[in-house]
């Protein structure tokens, strides 16, 4: 039985990847800081999912607590860390930069020093599709430059993949980063457009559609990104000597990045769609301007994905949005 760390165990992705290792026999220590960046209930209310369950202890701590993250690598011991903790939000990044310099710089480097000081096999992070920046060669793959991020969240995931390697190279300590591509389903953030066009809908009140509604996003159900870290966390990165100068998905030192994308991206306009079909109502559109810090289209490349580990996320948008619109209903306990 392993023991495994997940940090972000009360957020939308640590929350199910917690489940589904306790499912698959593992020990899960979860880490969350409970913060107040959208509902704190919410995350109480996922974490209570998994509290009383065999194998899971919970431990409410802040990633940028040095003292209190030392503390916890000291104490527990951990087979594999997945690190899933962060200040989430483009937008947001442009009201509250310091948030994102202490949660997702300096909360990072004690993930690393905690992991590199107590022998930790193996650390899974989450990157984000937003390290695409202002690329425009689709599909976005990990061989791909990612030197021109738009917004200090993406600048932040960049920074976290640059000090995941040099980790990866000084100390052997074996990193495997995940570019995730705009993740939705059950228990999700409310700060995310689907939840929040659910709501809005819902309560008959007009939706806000940035660019007019013609930016593409490769939806990805949240239970194909949990199948595809569960699957990197047993696949533990080893040195190749062969990597191809300048592939930054690729090194020397025991270090790997990769996409978690549906590989279909679909128009803003056609998944408002698709959720008005699943709500039965048809909503009321603001059609606005691309917000600063936003990106016209994302596509995941996952051949890489595939040859790791054999999966490559495939739900449809409709068999997805459906799933959520179910439990958002019986979550805030609204009629079909």
């Amino acid at each position: 039985m392993r023991r495994i760390l997940v940090t972000g165990a009360a957020g939308f992705i640590g929350f199910h990847t917690s489940a589904r290792l306790l499912e698959n026999g593992d020990a899960v220590v979860g880490l969350d800081n409970l913060n107040d960046y959208y509902s704190v209930q919410l995350k109480r209310d996922r974490l209570a999912q998994l509290t009383g369950r065999d194998r899971f202890s919970f431990h409410e701590l802040d990633l940028a607590d040095g003292p209190g993250m030392a503390a916890l690598f000291e104490n527990e011991s951990f087979d594999a860390v997945v690190h899933l903790a962060a200040q989430a939000g483009v937008r947001y990044s442009l009201e509250n930069p310091q948030a994102y310099v202490d949660a997702n710089l300096v909360g990072f480097v004690n993930v690393l020093e905690g992991c590199r000081h107590s022998g930790v096999k193996h650390l899974v992070y989450a990157s984000s599709s937003s390290v695409y920046g202002s690329n425009e060669k689709l599909p976005f793959s990990v061989e791909d430059s990612v030197d021109h991020p738009v917004s200090l969240y993406a600048a932040t995931k960049k920074a976290n993949e640059l000090m995941a390697h040099t980790y990866s190279h000084l100390f052997g300590l074996p990193t495997t980063g995940l570019r995730f591509f705009t993740v939705y389903g059950p228990w999700g953030r409310p700060d995310m457009a689907l939840y929040k066009f659910t709501r809005a809908i819902l309560a008959g009140e007009s939706i806000p559609v940035f660019n007019h509604g013609r930016m593409r996003r490769d939806f990805t159900y949240v239970d194909d990104i949990v199948e595809g870290v569960v699957r990197l966390v047993d696949v533990v990165p080893e040195p190749d000597p062969d990597c191809p100068p300048g592939d930054p998905s690729r090194s020397k030192a025991p270090y790997r990045v990769h996409n978690i994308g549906n590989n279909e991206p679909v128009e803003l306009l056609t998944m408002i769609e698709t959720l008005e079909n699943a709500l039965g109502v048809t909503a009321s559109k603001e059609l606005l301007p691309m917000q600063p810090g936003d990106v016209p289209a994302t596509y995941a490349d996952v051949d890489a994905l595939a040859a790791a580990v054999d999966f490559a996320p495939s739900t449809p948008l409709d068999v997805g949005i459906e799933r959520f619109v179910r439990w958002y209903r019986e979550y805030h306990g609204v009629p079909a």
